[in-house]
């Protein structure tokens, strides 16, 4: 809220260089928001990936965890109005293994029930493989809505 006074008040004083330099802040600032909404789903996405691997089984709650993950990835990661998306695919990639620790913890409570350190279960699942579904599901669901 500060910087949109600020704005307000650089425009109102003519100060064109200093306006945008607060515009530029503020969409720094937009981006950051989007990524961390996007970490937050991309976690759950590969906590379910990682238990469908460890376990070697899926559940139905699970499959719909996963959609809705992905989903929720894509709307995020969409510009208004159809002008592209927040996040190329590179940026993405770093997302997802960003977001691989966290889930890679958070499974390690859920496989067999609690049974593994996340340490321990990291060395029994793909990661590389798992980031990779990860980033075809996200690619092929966005080209499925075109």
């Amino acid at each position: 809220m500060e910087e949109l006074l600020t704005l307000k008040s650089l425009l109102l004083k003519g100060d064109i260089p200093g306006s945008l330099a607060i515009v530029e802040e503020l969409e720094e600032m937009s981006k950051k928001d989007i990524i961390k909404t996007i970490r937050s789903y991309a976690v759950i996405l590969l906590l379910h990936l990682i238990k469908q691997q460890a376990e070697n089984r899926t559940t139905r709650s699970w499959d719909i965890s996963i959609r809705n993950s992905v989903l929720e990835i894509q709307e995020e990661n969409k510009r208004p109005k159809g002008a592209g998306f927040y996040l190329p695919l590179e940026e993405l990639l770093i997302v997802l293994e960003m977001a691989y620790r966290q889930a890679i913890n958070k499974a390690s409570l859920e496989v067999e029930e609690g049974r593994y350190e996340p340490r321990e279960l990291s060395q029994l699942v793909n990661q590389e493989a798992l980031i990779n579904q990860a980033m075809t599901l996200i690619s092929q669901e966005v080209e499925d809505k075109d």
